[in-house]
């Protein structure tokens, strides 16, 4: 076996994944024939069902939503025998994470992959059909798709804003024409999902890399990265840096190295910054002594008591009111609550009032225990993680 690799980042051209990241090129489907889309699709499909799961495990890819979920694992659960339902597979285009664009970008600038991974992922669990389940906001990236999907295979489904629909149980209720409501699991959707039949829900990132996974093999994909956390993964960097961007970069990059040479550095220089969110709004913030060293990976996130959600990094200088910054996001938490679980929908609401004392700086010394207490009790106790993601920034 090959020497173990300590050093991460700095991913070549040619190992890129997503090469129109920036619309420099035609989304169409010339385009994305030039630039090696729907290359031998036929081919792979025909493998059959087992070679794909094979190379989807073999690449060690993780669900690139926010829970790392092994895809190879979560795609064979829908290989039980058949019993007369049909199967779907859904795909979560409802990005609404405050600081996360990559969904956007994919389907923005690099449809075709996100169709022809459909129909791989959807060959590889026996699908019917696929349903897009896109953000109503992200008008002409629907449109994108639609002008690419029309084999009747692959349908559309816009949204309308709702956060809480990115939820896979609260996002298949929708597909159904119900309120945006999360569910109880079991069952999960595997069993009973969409319309009542097994369905997967998988992220757009998962699903649009399935194909080149397959082209290239799964052992390429997996000798990028640390054990566990293999492969490229798109990252978005916003906040206080001076080249605010998306980027496609190799797993276990130091956090460091991904600011400093893909965002052009912290505004002011490195010494400025003050924390880092590192996956979206629903992880835990670290202060800076962490940001020196971690490695943006699922397991040494989690490590640092973080996560890496959708690896949407938010960058903080010394000039953010911290205290502030958590409010707004208990703000949206507040509105985006769907109302179902008591915790969440009286809990994040009591949050967001004491917050809003503690930005005026008109709160007494107790509330600080008692919004710590109130914060424990949300997490855990609630249908989805809505009620949990809300409860880590405040503590």
């Amino acid at each position: 076996t090959a020497p173990k690799k300590t050093q991460f980042g700095s991913l070549r051209d040619e190992d890129r994944i997503f090469t129109n990241l920036y619309g420099r090129h035609d989304w169409r489907l010339q385009g994305a024939l030039r630039r090696g889309d729907w290359y031998k699709t036929k081919e792979i499909l025909l493998k059959g069902v087992d070679w794909i799961l094979g190379e989807i495990k073999a690449s060690g890819l993780r669900g690139r939503g926010g829970a790392g979920f092994p895809t190879g694992l979560k795609w064979s659960f829908m290989n039980k025998p058949p019993d007369g339902r049909p199967k779907y597979l859904v795909v979560n285009a409802d990005e609404g994470e405050p600081g996360t664009c990559k969904d956007r970008e994919i389907m923005r600038h690099d449809p075709h992959k996100l169709v022809e991974g459909c129909l791989v992922a959807g060959r590889a669990m026996g699908a019917r059909a696929a349903y897009i389940y896109i953000r109503g906001e992200f008008y002409n990236e629907a449109s994108n798709l639609q002008v690419n999907g029309g084999e009747g295979a692959v349908f559309v489904v816009r949204g309308a804003g709702a956060y809480i629909c990115g939820e896979e149980t609260a996002l298949i209720e929708s597909i159904e024409g119900k309120q945006g409501k999360p569910r109880l699991k079991p069952p999960f959707p595997a069993d009973v999902g969409v319309f009542g039949c097994p369905t997967t829900v998988a992220n757009v990132e998962t699903v649009a890399v399935a194909p080149t996974i397959c082209r290239r093999g799964g052992a390429w994909f997996a000798g990028f990265g640390r054990e566990r956390n293999s492969g490229t993964k798109l990252f978005n960097i916003s906040g206080h840096v001076n080249n605010p961007c998306t980027v496609e970069e190799e797993m276990s990059v130091p956090l460091k190295e991904l600011i400093e040479k893909h965002a052009g550095g912290v505004r002011g220089g490195w010494d400025n910054l003050l924390a880092v969110i590192p996956g979206g709004s629903s992880t835990p913030l670290l202060p800076k002594s962490v940001c020196e060293t971690v490695l943006m990976d699922f397991d040494s996130l989690v490590q640092a008591q973080s996560g890496l959600g959708t690896a949407a990094v938010i960058v903080m200088d010394k000039s953010t009111d911290i205290i502030k910054a958590i409010a707004r996001l208990i703000e949206f938490y507040k509105h985006e609550s769907c109302g179902q679980c008591t915790p969440c929908r009286e809990g994040v609401d009591w949050m967001n009032k004491v917050m809003a004392r503690f930005v005026q700086g008109n709160a007494q010394a107790a509330e600080i225990d008692a919004l710590w207490e109130i914060s424990k009790q949300i997490e855990g106790h609630t249908i989805c993680a809505l009620g949990d993601g809300a409860a880590w920034p405040v503590q």
